[in-house]
């Protein structure tokens, strides 16, 4: 796999206040290169309205850079997970205000990950019990939705009808409309790990033949629509995208040339003047290294905002990529689970607490909100010595 670069200074041993640093994203400045990765975790109602437990889960977080919340729904129709969060309601927007202004209070910063799930759902999420709509009547091979009677596998979904496109892309713009009512210093679009906008970008997954297939110029138009259209309304600044370039997740198998698709994407995200693009490098919460490499340098290089690498990264590594140029914040998903106060373990080089597997999908405060900080840490551990 290829790296970026390096800079100039690269050639010195990496520091660990290159993590540290404040930087700027886009039209914020940000006291870190820390961000926390989007995690779904199911425990929003199941009207998609965040209640108290994800006001404080996030608040816990606000050290962070940047928070880039769990997938937020878009539509009733973008659902693939039960207890999801959305923002296509004013009482949904209106539960995003307490966390927003929460995460606030605590010098955070936070964008919401918009969400269209495409082909990863369940009749049991859709409105009426429809089947779920893709770019092409094509099966997710062995994907499954988190539904009300737990996971089960996707069905074969319906192809979209050319004109009913417009509407996802309005979809996304009042979502992001609603995302800064709420508060949001900005928005990602999910453009990964097999859901709707990697589903058109695929050429495994688009067997279309109309404006929206084909070609790879056709193939990566609604990726770029909605990104034109979320920048229209917040801001190209306050606008970052996610992109799993190779991650074959949620039945998603990689475009032949991978690089040329990526390529011809980021180039086109660069002309917008988004702010940042957001990478899971190799395999979704799997290996690095895939078959064959990837050179995230020519992403790096084609792309003048920032780049926030992701996947597998620990404290040695991030303070290398930093330090080396390679990338320009670092996004941690699990190690955020179980450590509220990554920021302030990584700088002091503690220990990490172990989540609790068990409790990803779904529950309350267990698991969720009850993992100690440092400071508290630090009490239990007084407390339990012998006098």
């Amino acid at each position: 796999m290829s790296s970026a670069n390096p800079s100039p200074s690269s050639s010195a041993a990496p520091s660990a206040s290159s993590l540290f640093d404040p930087v700027q994203l886009g039209t914020l400045t940000l006291a870190n290169r820390v961000v926390m990765a989007p995690l779904t975790r199911c425990r929003a109602g199941a009207d998609g309205v965040p209640g108290t437990l994800l006001v404080e889960h996030y608040a816990q977080r606000a050290s962070a850079a940047l928070i880039i919340t769990e997938g937020v729904n878009i539509s009733p129709s973008a659902r693939g997970y039960d207890l999801t969060p959305g923002l296509y309601t004013n009482e949904q927007a209106e539960g995003w205000h307490r966390v927003t202004e929460a995460v606030h209070a605590r010098g955070g910063r936070i964008f919401p990950q918009l969400w269209h799930v495409g082909r990863i759902s369940h009749p049991d999420l859709q409105p009426g019990g429809a089947l779920p709509v893709a770019p092409s009547s094509l099966a997710a091979v062995g994907a499954t939705s988190y539904t009300p009677g737990g996971f089960k596998p996707c069905p074969t979904p319906r192809a979209l009808d050319t004109d009913e496109i417009p509407a996802i892309v309005r979809d996304y713009r009042r979502a992001a409309q609603r995302a800064l009512d709420a508060g949001f210093d900005g928005v990602e679009i999910h453009a990964a790990n097999g859901y709707l906008l990697e589903q058109f970008l695929r050429e495994h997954s688009n067997r279309r033949t109309d404006r929206y297939g084909g070609s790879l110029e056709d193939r990566a138009r609604l990726l770029l629509e909605v990104a034109q259209a979320v920048a229209s309304v917040c801001g190209a600044g306050r606008t970052g995208i996610r992109l799993s370039p190779v991650s074959p997740v949620n039945g998603s198998e990689p475009d032949r040339e991978p690089l040329r698709t990526y390529c011809h994407v980021v180039e086109q995200l660069d002309a917008l003047g988004l702010a940042y693009i957001h990478i899971i490098e190799g395999v979704t919460q799997g290996s690095r290294e895939v078959p064959g490499g990837f050179d995230y340098a020519a992403l790096r290089n084609a792309f003048h905002g920032r780049y926030i690498a992701n996947n597998g990264y620990d404290r040695r590594l991030a303070i290398e990529a930093c330090a080396q140029g390679r990338a320009d914040l670092i996004a941690f998903g699990r190690l955020y689970i179980a450590n509220p106060d990554l920021v302030e373990r990584l700088r002091a080089d503690a220990p990490l607490n172990t989540p609790d597997p068990s409790t990803y999908f779904g529950g309350g405060a267990a698991g969720y909100n009850d993992y100690p900080d440092l400071a508290g840490a630090a009490r239990s551990h007084e407390t339990a010595q012998p006098d």
